[in-house]
């Protein structure tokens, strides 16, 4: 990414923001992978990085290795992010989360949609509030009782 001028990343920026896709197609992967050349975390091909190949492992496997581990840590599920969460959100999401329905813009959907939500439990655990208050005291308190690295004056 260094190597790449400001033209270049405004360039590719620009076309990453008009065309968002979770499913690239070749035209744009071939465009982003001559404006970005060797930029592995991303689902476009290094295909026109100039890295010398006597390096290993080649920079085709790295990043195949790399887009192999991130689709096996969402165990195949789509991509999402908090976009995917909030059908109401315009431009819609590409990719929904699980569990949520598309967006029904008639009043009563909406309403009812808002209920559902406001029904909801808070997210959090159900913990007493003077428990991370206590027992973090409670810690030190035992600390000056007790010396855990006494002094040894043999």
């Amino acid at each position: 990414m260094e190597e790449t001028t400001w033209e270049q990343r405004l360039q590719a920026l620009t076309h990453v923001v008009t065309h968002p896709t979770t499913t690239p197609t070749l035209h744009s992967q071939i465009f982003i992978s001559t404006q970005i050349p060797c930029y592995l975390n991303w689902d476009y091909p290094p295909i026109f990085c100039t890295e010398s190949p006597s390096t290993f492992p080649p920079l085709h496997l790295k990043w195949a290795f790399s887009l192999f581990l991130k689709r096996v840590s969402r165990l195949g599920a789509p991509k999402t992010s908090w976009r995917s969460k909030c059908p109401y959100h315009l431009p819609p999401p590409l990719v929904l989360a699980k569990g949520v329905e598309p967006a029904q813009w008639d009043d009563d959907k909406k309403r009812e949609y808002v209920r559902n939500r406001l029904r909801r439990r808070r997210l959090g655990s159900d913990v007493n509030p003077l428990i991370p208050i206590v027992v973090p005291n409670l810690l030190l308190f035992s600390l000056l009782l007790w010396n855990p690295f006494p002094l040894d004056e043999s």
